[in-house]
Formats: C-alpha cells, sequence, structure tokens
C-alpha cells in the first residue's frame, strides 16, 4: 500500500499564496489515484488558529478515514501554553496520528516534543534549511521520532540537505521525507548511507504532482521490500499503525 505522508488540505484565511490559502484535493486525488496512491496524510495550510484549521482537516478525513490519516498542526510561539490541549483534542476526537510544525511558524519548542512523546505521536517538523536542530531533537528527545520533509529544505539548500543526510545516517530518531526533493543524487545518498527505513514518500500535495513525487522513488530502483519501506511500511510504523 502506498501512503503520501505529505499533503496539505482544507480551509486556509490568508490569501498570501497557496500556502495559507483553501487547499482543495479534488486534483490531487485524481493524480494519486492514477499514480497507485492508497492513502494520504493531511494536515493544515499556513493558518492564523490552528484549532480551526485542524478542525477543518478532521472533517475530511472523517469523510473517508479509509483514504485519509490526519496530523494536528501547531504553531510552538502562539500555541504556547496550549499545545497539549490542541493535540488531545487532535488525538482523542479526531483520530490523528501525527504532529506537524513549521519553522517559518516559529521553530519546534519543548512543549511540541513534550506533546509528542506523552501520545507516542511521531512530529513532521520543517526546519526550512535549519537542519542543525535534528541535533538536538536527536539528543534530548530519542523516544521521540521525527520526520523532516523535503530532506530538510524545500528552498533546494543543497548544504543544508547534505548535512541532514549525515543526520539521518546518525541518529536513529530522525528521518526525512522525500517531497520536492530537486537533487536526485541527494536522495540516492540518503537510502544509501542511511538506509530505506529513513526516507518517507511524501508529495507536499496538493501542489505537487503526487505521481510525479513519487516517481522519484521509482527511479531509486530498490529491492522490492526497500521501496515498500518508503512508501509506506515507515509512516506505518512511526505512526504505530503496524
Amino acid at each position: 500500500m502506498i501512503i503520501d505522508c505529505h499533503c496539505h488540505a482544507g480551509p486556509g484565511d490568508g490569501l498570501s499564496g497557496p500556502w495559507d490559502s483553501d487547499a482543495p484535493l479534488q486534483a490531487y486525488l485524481r493524480r494519486a489515484q492514477a499514480a497507485g496512491i492508497a492513502r494520504s496524510v493531511l494536515f493544515a495550510t499556513f493558518h492564523s488558529d490552528y484549532a480551526i484549521a485542524n478542525h477543518g482537516v478532521a472533517r475530511l478525513v472523517a469523510s473517508d478515514p479509509q483514504r485519509f490519516y490526519g496530523f494536528a498542526f501547531v504553531h510552538a510561539r502562539r500555541d504556547r501554553g496550549r499545545i497539549l490541549d490542541l493535540v488531545r483534542t487532535a488525538v482523542e476526537r479526531y483520530g490523528f496520528v501525527g504532529i506537524k510544525a513549521h519553522r517559518l511558524d516559529a521553530r519546534i519548542s519543548g512543549e511540541v516534543c513534550d506533546a509528542a512523546r506523552f501520545f507516542g505521536l511521531p512530529v513532521l517538523y520543517d526546519p526550512a534549511g535549519e537542519v542543525a536542530v535534528a541535533e538536538l531533537l536527536a539528543q534530548q528527545y530519542p523516544d521521540v521520532d521525527f520526520i523532516l520533509p523535503h530532506l530538510g529544505s524545500f528552498g533546494d539548500d543543497w548544504a543544508a540537505q547534505l548535512a541532514l543526510v549525515d543526520h539521518l545516517a546518525r541518529h536513529r530518531n530522525i528521518h526525512a521525507d522525500s517531497s520536492g526533493v530537486r537533487r536526485f543524487d541527494l536522495l540516492q545518498q540518503a537510502v544509501q548511507r542511511a538506509g530505506p527505513h529513513k526516507v518517507l514518500f511524501g508529495s507536499d500535495g496538493p501542489w505537487l504532482h503526487p505521481g510525479l513525487e513519487l516517481h522519484k522513488i521509482q527511479l531509486l530502483c530498490l529491492p522490492p521490500l526497500d521501496a515498500a519501506l518508503i512508501t509506506g511500511g515507515n509512516f506505518l510504523r512511526l505512526a504505530r499503525l503496524a
């Protein structure tokens, strides 16, 4: 079963770009189905109130629970003091299986990591190129699994992505997803050095084409069992669904 671990969805309340506006799924779902993607992990776009945004994602997940998983988006600074409550609602009421945070909101905090530890959830944290944080996350939260998307930099920061490969190889709880990675050699190096159990397939849908992003994994020409880890098995393990 192929699982896309990285797809934004639901209502936005900004107008600075697609990243904080509405993220409809109709075209994404057609493309994902054509590519053979069976399930997708949904989380919100940037939003001024993630309690509202997470509720919107929960409605989408509830509309087809056999197709979608949900992650709770939190803002490490603005939601300070209520992150545990936001995550509790997401887990106990919505059935979400992970936490999402982004450095362009605020750098990840101990409060976010403590909530992940309390509920036994993985954290998908976009460091936007500041991958040195992986060292601190590995040292201070060795019992929490972290996924750093885009191999650490959607901005195609070669140095940051190269540095993250080293963190993947050295730290048991640091993982990456493949969404938006432009430099194929770095993606290949991540799998070769860290192992196929440290990389997850993601598309950054609905804005990037899920079939195109999946094809990058197929072009790695991995043994079937290794490819199956990247395209679904790793996510199920980290989300404690396998």
